[in-house]
């Protein structure tokens, strides 16, 4: 079930500046309580679960095809 909250506007901007592709407001809520968040987040801990390797692998992929497009144009 579903619940409506407020939030205000620069809260609604930091979750959309760490939303993933096709990630809800919900995940990404879930996942910054679970103390999961980007790369940077995770620099110093001793392991990283699968999912976080394999969000972090598709990012990079996703940002290595962008470049690529880029650098094709000219």
């Amino acid at each position: 079930m579903a619940k409506t909250i407020a939030v205000s506007d620069d809260v609604y901007e930091l979750l959309k500046k760490f939303k993933l592709p096709g990630e809800s407001f919900s995940a990404v809520i879930r996942r910054g309580l679970r103390g999961k968040g980007n790369l940077a987040d995770l620099a110093g801990r001793e392991t990283i679960s699968k999912e976080d390797w394999r969000l972090a692998a598709l990012q990079l992929a996703k940002a290595q095809e962008k470049t690529s497009k880029e650098l094709a144009r000219g």
